[in-house]
């Protein structure tokens, strides 16, 4: 089921993309939606407020034996919730990128399901070997 919705995605991206069709139109406009995502993020610390961002060095201690142990001192550095606001214009600008990764994998003949079986796939098999 999950893949019926992946595949309708990209041939709904296909039916609707027709202004920016070449592949540079494209490859600007998925990094213009990464950059514009950016931007939401970035505006829920400085104009909204609603999360911060404390960061600095992790220290990790000498003592860890495994990655369980390391997941105590691992930190995203981010302080607070996204309030609903936030949410929806991030969410909203994850769905453009979306949408011009699908136009990518469109142009190119790549079945966009495929890529996120085989990252998962990836993913589970290497697990923590999958650092990246």
């Amino acid at each position: 089921m999950k893949d019926l919705i992946c595949d309708e995605f990209q041939t709904v991206v296909g039916e609707l993309l027709i202004r920016h069709h070449s592949i540079l139109d494209i490859l600007s406009k998925l990094s213009e939606s990464t950059a514009r995502l950016n931007r939401a993020v970035t505006k829920a610390v400085t104009d909204c407020g609603c999360i911060s961002i404390e960061a600095e060095k992790l220290h990790i201690p000498d003592h860890i034996d495994s990655f369980d142990q390391l997941r105590a001192y691992l930190d995203n550095h981010i302080r607070g919730n996204v309030c609903p606001s936030c949410e929806e214009v991030i969410i909203s600008e994850m769905g453009k990128m979306l949408f011009y990764c699908a136009a990518l994998c469109n142009t190119l003949d790549i079945n966009l399901y495929d890529v996120f079986l085989q990252e998962y796939k990836k993913s589970s098999a290497l697990g923590v070997f999958n650092l990246t």
